[in-house]
């Protein structure tokens, strides 16, 4: 009952209270990267997210579009503004997620969305990941993030898939808050990317 109906009242509440509560720095945050990023406040790329359905995932722009005299944009540390180094550092630049989850593009808690270039690149077991709705969090995250392998990601995602339910999402909800306020499982620099998904990773 909880993962067909419910959860998605779960979601579209606690996405709109969230909306609601940081309104104000959700404003300013816009004003900001406004000004920073010369007009341009969200980034929005193209991800895979239930059954392999494509959609917009929006986050806040972290990084500007300086390009080197080629024309070719520069590597991402050098375009990392110091207003996104601090977002990202916060886990703010997540916070348009919000804007998906009320769109029913995504839930609060399940696997990340990734790349639309990994869809063929997955096992069938690993596919398995987009039975559900992709989270703004997930189990993954809370039990390493960018510390552990593709392999074992994919692992926890699964086994959310096979476990959801109300006491785990609140589970992983409230272990993403500690999380996100001690720092930990994260990568010592927010200028590092996580290593690209291959196949074999």
């Amino acid at each position: 009952m909880y993962k067909t109906r419910l959860k998605r009242c779960f979601d579209f509440s606690l996405a709109l209270f969230g909306l609601v509560l940081f309104a104000e720095l959700f404003l300013v945050i816009c004003i900001l990267l406004l000004i920073v990023n010369r007009g341009h406040i969200f980034f929005v790329q193209m991800r895979p997210g239930k059954d392999g359905k494509i959609f917009k995932i929006i986050k806040f722009r972290t990084m500007n579009n300086k390009k080197d005299v080629d024309g070719r944009l520069l590597p991402d540390a050098n375009r990392l503004s110091f207003i996104g180094k601090i977002l990202r550092f916060s886990s703010l630049d997540e916070l348009p997620q919000l804007i998906n989850v009320l769109k029913g593009d995504m839930s609060l808690v399940g696997p990340r969305p990734l790349l639309v270039e990994y869809l063929p690149l997955y096992s069938s077991e690993q596919r398995r990941r987009h039975e559900v709705r992709p989270g703004i969090t997930g189990w993954a995250q809370v039990n390493g993030r960018n510390s552990i392998s593709w392999a074992e990601k994919f692992k926890l995602d699964v086994w959310y898939v096979d476990h959801v339910s109300l006491e785990l999402d609140v589970k992983i909800l409230a272990l993403t808050l500690k999380k996100v306020l001690m720092r930990s499982g994260v990568n010592a620099t927010v200028e590092i990317s996580s290593e690209p998904f291959n196949g074999r990773n």
